[in-house]
C-alpha cells in the first residue's frame, strides 16, 4: 500500500476536490496541543477561510523583502500552519544551512521538535531528496530506526511522512508530518504540504541569494573605499616628487610594508597631511 495518497489536481490557492463526509474525524493530540488527523475547520477543502490562510501562508513564505527584522519568522510558523491546514497532528521543519548542516527551524510542539531533530524520516528525506513515509510505526518491519519509531509511538504518533523542501534539483530540507492514526497520507494533505514545502524552498533560496548579493556589495564597497584614497595619494606623491604614478605607488607600498601599515591607512594619512613621506632616493 502506498504511504502517500494519489495526487489530486491542485492550484496555488489550495483548491482540491471535495470529498463526501465520512463521519467525525477530528481529534486532538494531547502531547502537541494541536488538532488530530481529521478535516480541520480551516482545511482548504473549499472553505474560504482555509483558502485565505493557505494563500497568505504561501505569500509569507515566498516574501523576502520585508523580513529584515525576523528573516525566519515565516519558516518558524510553517509547521503550525501545516497542522491547521492539513489532516496531521503535528509537523516539523528541517532545513540545511549553506554549509549543509541541518537543524530544526520550527515545529508545532516540543515532541514534534525533538522527533524532527532525531535520526529519522527528516534527515533521510533531505539526504535522498525523496518522499519518506511510514504509514504504521507499529509494524515490526519499517524503514526507520527502531529508536525513532519507539519515541514517536510514545509521543502518540503512529504514522510519519517527510516531504522534501526543494527547488528543482536543490534539496534544502524536509517538512515532516506526524499522524495519530495509521494509514497513507491523504492526497489532499500531501498536496497542501508539498505546496508549502515548495514555497518555503523558494523563499529560502531568494533569501540566500539576497544575502549573497548584500555581502558582495559590501565587499565591493569596501574595496572601493580602500582604492579611492590610494589613487589620490598616488597622484599627490607623483606631483610632489615629480615622478610617475607607478613610482609613487611603489614607494607608498614599500613604506607601508616597512612600517607594517595598511596601504589604505597610509594613503589617507598622506592626503590629509597627517603623514609626510620622505621622497624616494636617487
Amino acid at each position: 500500500m502506498p504511504v502517500f495518497g494519489k495526487p489530486l489536481a491542485f492550484s496555488a490557492l489550495g483548491r482540491t476536490r471535495k470529498r463526501p463526509a465520512t463521519g467525525n474525524t477530528r481529534g486532538r493530540n494531547p502531547s502537541d496541543g494541536g488538532k488530530g488527523n481529521g478535516v480541520h475547520d480551516d482545511l482548504p477543502d473549499g472553505s474560504g477561510a482555509g483558502r485565505r490562510l493557505l494563500a497568505g501562508t504561501l505569500v509569507e513564505l515566498a516574501d523576502t523583502l520585508g523580513d529584515d527584522g525576523e528573516p525566519d519568522a515565516a519558516l518558524r510558523r510553517l509547521a503550525g500552519r501545516c497542522v491547521r491546514l492539513t489532516a496531521v497532528a503535528a509537523a516539523g521543519l528541517l532545513l540545511a544551512d549553506e554549509h549543509g548542516d541541518i537543524r530544526v527551524i520550527g515545529a508545532s510542539g516540543e515532541p514534534a521538535r525533538l522527533l524532527t531533530a532525531a535520526d529519522g524520516p527528516g534527515p533521510e528525506c533531505y539526504r535522498s531528496g525523496a518522499d519518506v513515509g511510514v504509514a504504521d510505526l507499529g509494524r515490526p518491519l519499517d524503514p526507520l530506526p527502531a529508536d525513532f519509531a519507539r519515541r514517536a509511538l510514545a509521543a502518540g504518533y503512529v504514522a510519519v511522512f517527510a516531504i522534501p523542501v526543494r527547488h528543482r534539483k536543490e534539496v534544502l530540507g524536509a517538512l515532516v508530518l506526524y499522524r495519530t492514526t495509521a494509514g497513507p497520507l491523504p492526497a489532499e494533505t500531501a498536496a497542501v504540504a508539498r505546496a508549502l514545502a515548495d514555497a518555503a524552498a523558494v523563499g529560502v533560496l531568494q533569501r540566500r541569494t539576497r544575502r549573497h548579493h548584500q555581502r558582495l556589495a559590501a565587499q565591493l564597497q569596501s574595496a572601493l573605499d580602500t582604492r579611492v584614497p590610494v589613487e589620490q595619494a598616488k597622484g599627490v606623491l607623483a606631483e610632489r616628487w615629480h615622478v610617475s604614478v607607478e613610482e609613487a605607488f611603489a614607494h607608498l607600498r614599500a613604506h607601508a610594508r616597512a612600517h607594517r601599515l595598511r596601504v589604505a591607512d597610509l594613503a589617507i594619512g598622506v592626503i590629509t597631511g597627517r603623514t609626510h613621506l620622505p621622497p624616494p632616493g636617487p
